[in-house]
């Protein structure tokens, strides 16, 4: 293994004033589930790296009011434990027990999940459908973004050199919305995902829909929410139909974000069904 820096930080502050260092290239660590896995085969692209894994205002997850705020260097394990994400972010909670096996969800965290930005991060189309904002901190001061606006594409994100994020911050939803993640891998357990959906949703008093947030993962380069899909639902029954329509909407929107390529032909007919599931359970009741 190619040999590099380690230093712990124990504060926000110690980790920005290390990350922001002009004489050594430096790079957050969380749970390292992804840095330990690439530096044995890669040469690393940077001299040192700076665990920000225990600083203790990275590790909450608190309700402010309208809004929650998660830390980055929370575990899948300490969200999907949390009853503030149990109760206000379901999807995300799916999410993150979907996550490979007990020994990665108890060290990978969902800073280091955004920021890698694989296209098949399993807490992205949950964090884009709940309209979550990453804060990011530096030398140069603070900025916030839409986590859909922070990854720009496969592996790649706007953050700057010297940045990091430090936590994640969004809205409570509305009373009555429910939210849901399904995940499509080759196997049940440990595995990367082919697909991956998030929908939330919520029914008026006439049964139709007044709420709805569909973002789907591992389908498009940048993860966005498919606000043509929640458009067509908006105001109508959600009937088998329905539905199945939303469905079709979904894979349509995909391929002229992608294009037809080699696995369109087996995405195509998946995510219809994913994006068909997933608002069923979200909307249901």
């Amino acid at each position: 293994m190619p040999r590099f820096d380690y230093v712990r930080a124990h504060s926000v502050a110690e980790a920005v004033q290390l990350l922001g260092d002009p004489e050594i290239l430096s790079r957050p660590l969380g749970g390292g589930t992804d840095v330990l896995v690439f530096v044995r085969h890669e040469k690393p692209p940077y001299d040192r790296l700076v665990d920000i894994s225990r600083v203790p205002e990275m590790k909450i997850i608190e309700r402010h009011g309208g809004e929650i705020v998660v830390g980055a260097a929370v575990t899948y394990t300490e969200a999907a434990e949390s009853p503030v994400l149990q109760e206000a972010a379901a999807c995300l909670v799916e999410a993150c027990l979907s996550v490979g096996g007990p020994a990665i969800r108890n060290a990978g965290t969902l800073g280091g999940n955004v920021a890698n930005a694989a296209a098949c991060a399993d807490s992205l189309p949950s964090l884009v459908c709940l309209d979550a904002v990453a804060h990011l901190c530096s030398r140069s001061g603070e900025r916030a973004l839409l986590v859909s606006d922070l990854v720009t594409g496969a592996n790649r994100t706007a953050l700057q050199r010297g940045e990091l994020i430090t936590h994640f911050t969004f809205p409570v939803p509305p009373a009555g919305v429910r939210s849901a993640f399904t995940k499509l891998g080759r196997r049940n357990a440990q595995a990367i995902s082919r697909l991956s959906m998030a929908a939330a949703g919520r029914l008026d008093a006439q049964g139709c829909v007044d709420f709805v947030r569909l973002s789907p993962g591992a389908a498009t380069s940048q993860p966005r929410r498919f606000t043509e899909v929640e458009a067509m639902l908006l105001g109508q029954e959600p009937t088998d139909e329905l539905l199945a329509a939303a469905g079709s909407q979904t894979a349509e929107v995909m391929i002229g974000m992608t294009g037809r390529r080699w696995s369109t032909e087996y995405k195509e007919v998946a995510i219809q069904a994913l994006a068909e599931r997933t608002l069923r359970r979200a909307l249901a009741g």
